[in-house]
């Protein structure tokens, strides 16, 4: 009996210390030819003081992925546990830890004023209104709202009111957080400020964070894993610094000056296109002889003068596209 009794608390410490368990998940939408396998067989677990970037490009899963974590889509296989409740046994328990932070800053209410929206959030996990002020009020000055405190969240801009459902999400307690392109509309600033509120977050709350997003530099700087999908298939599993170890090939990153779109359109081929502007247009390749030559022909066919040539170490983009791309 004691032996029975260890064991179940062994068990449940850890259940208590996997924030989220998705386990041989699977969605397909469609039947026969047409079907589309949405989620392919996923299995992993994110523990709390993780942040974790979501990685895909469009198509890859990630939005079936999160959708079947939150319940409003139903698997053809697999589960979900939020920290040791079923979502599909148990999803109130379950999503009483879960909060999120929806594309396009939808998850504010656009008539109550962004005080409002805040302490009213801050009360979602049963604390009393009357007792909500401090964490409401240390967010108003982090994210420098304080001055927009009493203003309805409608009246605001957009990048504004990301800022303020930002906010919200975070005020809220929960013990996982599922944020959604969360620096859409961000300016450098408030971007910022998202960094260091969520590596506080981590460390000091243990808050477990799911972060999908297309801003390479934030998911580079802020995650410790990275979950890549391609096509429904869960390709990587691992350390950010491992994923950019993991390309042997390093990069040239070239200076010209610009170049027209069709020249773009037939650089598309070898290179990527990093930012362009009215004295210069920056290429990446890689590091290989054919390819090279393949974008300084591109160039000198189109009249462009080379201002400069470097190598570079491959940063997150370069690897997400070099793992993703139809010949890798």
């Amino acid at each position: 009996m004691i032996e029975c009794v260890l064991i179940l608390m062994q068990s449940q410490s850890a259940s208590a210390q996997t924030a989220l368990s998705v386990t041989a998940l699977s969605k397909q939408f469609g039947r026969g030819e047409t079907a589309i396998q949405a989620v392919d067989d996923v299995s992993f677990e994110i523990h709390p003081g993780e942040i974790v970037g979501l990685l895909g490009p469009n198509g890859a899963g990630k939005t079936t992925l999160i959708k079947s974590i939150l319940g409003t889509v139903i698997p053809d296989e697999g589960g979900v546990n939020i920290y040791g409740h079923s979502v599909a046994d148990a999803p109130r328990q379950a999503y009483a830890d879960v909060d999120v932070l929806f594309e396009g800053a939808r998850n504010d209410y656009w008539r109550l004023t962004v005080r409002e929206n805040l302490r009213y959030f801050a009360t979602i996990s049963g604390v009393h209104p009357d007792s909500v002020t401090k964490e409401p009020d240390r967010l108003l000055e982090q994210f420098e709202l304080a001055a927009e405190a009493d203003t309805p969240v409608r009246s605001l801009t957009r990048g504004m009111k990301q800022t303020v459902s930002l906010a919200s999400v975070l005020a809220s307690g929960a013990r996982l957080l599922i944020l959604d392109e969360p620096t859409l509309g961000l300016d450098v600033a408030a971007t910022r400020t998202l960094r260091r509120e969520l590596q506080r977050l981590a460390s000091d709350t243990d808050r477990a964070i799911i972060l999908s997003s297309h801003d390479m530099s934030v998911i580079e700087s802020l995650c410790n894993r990275v979950l890549l999908f391609v096509d429904g298939d869960l390709r990587a599993d691992t350390q950010v610094e491992s994923l950019l170890n993991s390309s042997e090939t390093q990069h040239v990153e070239l200076t010209a000056s610009p170049i027209d779109s069709a020249t773009q359109q037939r650089l598309s081929s070898c290179s990527q296109l990093v930012e362009q502007d009215d004295t210069a247009v920056r290429l990446r390749t890689k590091a290989t002889t054919s390819t090279l030559c393949e974008t300084l022909n591109h160039l000198e066919m189109a009249g462009a003068s080379i201002k400069s040539i470097e190598t570079t170490d491959p940063d997150l983009e370069s690897v997400f596209v070099e793992l993703t791309s139809d010949d890798s």
